[in-house]
Order: C-alpha cells, then structure tokens, then sequence
C-alpha cells in the first residue's frame, strides 16, 4: 500500500463489531509503535494493552462523563491501549526544559500515530482519546501515579468499512515555502 492511501485510510472509528483482535496483531502493532522516533532515542512510553472483557469494560466506563458522552462508543471496542508516559532519560528532559519543547509528548504521538497507521494497514479501526478520567484508568490498571496516561488508543474491527473523506485544510492554507509570510 502506498503511504499516502494509508494515511487517508486511518480514522477515527466510533464503532466496532464483535470480534475479537488477536493478540499477533496488537503486537505488530507495538511493534510499529517501539519503532517511532524520539528525542535521543528516550523511547518515553508503555502500553497497557487490555483485552480481557471485565477489565476492558471496567476501563470503557472511565472513558466517557457527562462532559464527553460521545465516548461512550470505547465500550464497543474489543481492545483499549492505555499509553503510559514514561521518564525521559535526562538530555531530552533538560533540552525540553531549555527549549520549553515537550519532547516527550512529541515522541509519544509519533509512536500512537505509527501504531494506528500499522492498525489501518492490517484492516483495524483505532480512535485515540484524550479526554477520560485518567486517575480512574491509572487506578484499574495498576499504573503509578508518577506516571501520565495522556491517550487511550481504542482497536477492532470497524462497524463500517466506509473510509470517510478528510476534511482538513487546503495545502495552500498549511504551508509555505522559504518565508512564514504568505
């Protein structure tokens, strides 16, 4: 598959069916993800991976409030990964703190994204969530609370295959060449 077409194949899926993701493909999955990039070779993450039913329903409830109601589709996702900030080794925690850049968070994104894309290849849907009751998740899944859980990554097999045309900004609205002034 080109990059391109696997890139407009990844979305946010809100739904997913009944059918169980094998523990061989959430592993290539890591896999992509242990691969991504970060700032001195840090690596600043972990994955809690939650597969089993009582558990996974457990942390689905944690997911949506009365604020964000509109999560309550993680409950139909036959697996949640729980992404883990770990400490950064010390040269990237200075140069963030030097250059006011959150390197770590950086880093974390682009292993999410390498997970996701990897899902997108192999036919899975996957939705990152940001907002859910983080002390919650952290307390079921046995995660210090030293430690952040900035996303919840949901996976499975979408209710609809329909890939969904992206709505984003125009290229000409995104970039320019040489100079920030347009």
């Amino acid at each position: 598959m080109e990059f391109l077409d696997l890139a407009r194949r990844r979305q946010s899926d809100r739904g997913y069916l009944d059918m169980p993701v094998s523990r061989d493909l959430i592993d290539r999955c890591l896999e992509a993800a242990r691969l991504a990039p970060s700032a001195c070779n840090s690596q600043p993450w972990f994955f809690v991976v939650v597969d089993d039913p009582a558990l996974r329903k457990s942390v689905a409830a944690r997911l949506h409030d009365l604020v964000m109601p509109g999560n309550r589709f993680a409950e139909t996702a036959p697996v949640l990964v729980a992404v883990v900030i770990e400490q950064p080794s010390l040269l990237p925690r200075i140069g963030g703190l030097v250059k006011n850049k959150p390197f770590h968070l950086m880093d974390v994104g682009m292993a999410v994204q390498n997970f996701c894309l990897q899902a997108a290849g192999e036919g899975v849907g996957t939705c990152i969530l940001g907002w859910f009751d983080e002390k919650g998740v952290q307390e079921l899944l046995g995660i210090p609370r030293k430690r952040r859980v900035p996303l919840v990554i949901t996976l499975g097999y979408p209710r609809n295959n329909t890939i969904r045309e992206k709505v984003r900004k125009n290229l000409d609205e995104t970039r320019a060449y040489n100079s920030y002034l347009r």
